[in-house]
């Protein structure tokens, strides 16, 4: 038998996968254009902290990519998250 912490955990592992599989199919348009996206963590807020590299971290319209594509994507396929949020 698992305990809870073990359950969070699995729990978490999965969250992260599908969020992996999300951004798998927003990167080819990032690296199109020379830049990419890095998953950094997720919060138990349900918050998904990115890291934007290449020239996405140099882009006037990467706040633009953030909100409309990448947040909407991953909320998309997994309604539980709350927020999407880009760090340096």
């Amino acid at each position: 038998m698992q305990t809870l912490n073990q359950l969070n955990n699995n729990m978490n592992d999965s969250l992260l996968a599908k969020i992996e599989i999300a951004l798998n199919g927003m990167r080819p348009f990032l690296q199109a254009d020379g830049g990419d996206v890095e998953l950094v963590e997720l919060t138990e807020d349900m918050e998904v902290r990115l890291r934007l590299i290449g020239n996405c971290s140099s882009c006037s319209m990467s706040h633009m990519t953030m909100k409309a594509g990448i947040e909407s994507g991953i909320k998309a396929a997994i309604p539980d998250i709350k927020s999407v949020v880009a760090i340096n």
